[in-house]
Parts: C-alpha cells; sequence; structure tokens
C-alpha cells in the first residue's frame, strides 16, 4: 500500500484525530487544500486513499470523480458525514466505500483502514502480473535478506524467502529482471507476509527511469506470452511437406 492518505478537510478537530490513527499504521496525512488538489494526488498515484469530509463544497463531486477511475488506479474512498440528512444521503450517493460518522470514533477509522488495505490489495490483484523467476535482495538493519521473485506487476511484486519477510514500509530492495542485464532497485511496502516465507509487496517509490524499465519489461513479457499461447494452438507441421501451420479446434 501506497503510505500515504490524501485528506480533504478544514476541520481542525477531524485532522488531529486521523492523524493520530493514521501514524498507527505508519501511514502519512497529506492534507488537500482544494478538490483539484485531492484528484491530483490520488490520479498521480500518490496517495491511495482519499478521506473527503462532506461539509465541504464540492465534496460529493470530488469522490463522485473517484470512484469513476479503474483498478488499480482507483483510491479507496471514504466519506466523513454527519448522521443528519442531507450529510449521509450525499455520502451514500457520491459512491463511498465507506462513511465515517461525526464525530470519527477512532475504532471506526481503524476499521475502516483495515478494511480498505484488502481493497486495494484485491483492486491491485486485478493489473496483470508476469512470472519473475529472479533473485531480489532486501536490505534490512541486520543485513541482506534474499529471497526468489513469484510474479510482478506495475504495482507491486511476490517473493519466496527462507525466513519470514518483515513487515516493513519503505523496504530497500534490487533485483535483475529475468532476460536482461538491467537491475530494478527501488523501495516497497510489505503489504502481507506469511511464517513460510512468501510476502506480497507494493511498491513505494520507484525513479522514473525504474519504472519505465519495469513498463517495458512487462509490454515485452506479455506480448511473449500472448504469442506462446497462440502458437500453442497450432498443430504441428505435415510430415508429408505441408508446412502451413492449422488450427487445432479445442472442443
Amino acid at each position: 500500500m501506497r503510505r500515504s492518505v490524501a485528506v480533504l478537510s478544514t476541520d481542525t478537530a477531524i485532522l488531529h484525530r486521523l492523524k493520530a490513527v493514521l501514524s498507527e499504521f505508519g501511514i502519512s496525512q497529506v492534507i488537500c487544500h482544494s478538490c483539484q488538489e485531492a484528484m491530483e494526488l490520488v490520479t498521480k498515484g500518490r496517495c491511495s486513499t482519499l478521506i473527503v469530509d462532506f461539509d465541504l463544497p464540492g465534496a460529493q463531486e470530488v469522490v463522485k470523480m473517484g470512484a469513476l477511475l479503474q483498478p488499480p488506479q482507483k483510491p479507496v474512498l471514504l466519506a466523513v458525514a454527519s448522521r443528519a440528512w442531507p450529510g449521509t444521503g450525499h455520502a451514500f450517493q457520491s459512491g463511498a466505500d465507506r462513511i465515517l460518522y461525526k464525530p470519527l470514533d477512532p475504532a471506526q477509522v481503524k476499521e475502516a483502514l483495515q478494511a480498505s488495505q484488502k481493497l486495494l490489495a484485491k483492486n491491485r490483484r486485478q493489473a496483470p502480473r508476469c512470472e519473475m523467476k529472479t533473485v531480489v535482495y532486501f536490505e534490512l538493519d541486520t543485513g541482506t535478506l534474499p529471497a526468489i521473485g513469484i510474479d510482478i506487476s506495475e504495482q507491486g511484486f511476490a517473493v519466496q524467502a527462507p525466513e519470514p519477510v518483515p513487515m516493513l514500509s519503505k523496504l530497500a530492495f534490487r533485483c535483475v529482471l529475468p532476460g536482461t542485464t538491467s537491475t530494478l532497485h527501488g523501495h516497497a511496502d510489505v503489504i502481507w507476509a506469511s511464517d513460510q516465507g512468501r510476502a506480497g509487496l507494493f511498491f513505494s517509490s520507484l525513479a522514473p527511469s525504474a519504472r519505465k524499465l519495469l513498463k517495458q519489461w512487462l509490454r515485452k513479457r506479455s506480448a511473449l506470452h500472448r504469442k506462446d499461447a497462440t502458437r500453442g494452438l497450432l498443430a504441428p507441421a505435415d510430415v508429408s511437406g505441408n508446412l502451413s501451420p492449422r488450427l487445432v479446434t479445442v472442443e
């Protein structure tokens, strides 16, 4: 998960309460001063969750626009509203994933954040992934932890390590993309990890050059996969001399 949440609100009490809860999750709060700023943060991928105070003018339109985005770009949309009409009604109609009622209850916010992480993981798994059999090196305070890559997408990757991968944010990593001599390096957040050493990570920071390298590699791998899949539908060449491939009908 990208460890930043965009918050569109001018209510000091809301901002302070949200900041306290977000800090427990290791998430930073980015305060937006306009609806336009909030949408720019989301569309540029800087924040994975958008929290909007429905007492502000234009709040409903911001959430509606966010709801139109497609995974994995679509953020989790949380509406902060009063229980009285029309606040609650507008929040429901906007397409928000969840409503946080005023005054904010820390337990309610924590529950919403936990649910949002699961939703983000589901959305991002919809991004195309390619097999990545290569050694990935993680830089820990205690030393370097090697792992074997499983698969990768533009959003993150999965690995199998010889020991449990610590649940850390902004974990430095590096690996050589299969079939190339190019090293991909950056930082990633550990979203989940098992006791058996399997872990899933989302990129928290990649340099523009690294992101470009990854996109090019994924594009080539996807094209190669499609080519192999098409080739698998072709029958072997006719031994009588007819070398023209024939499509096989699969029943």
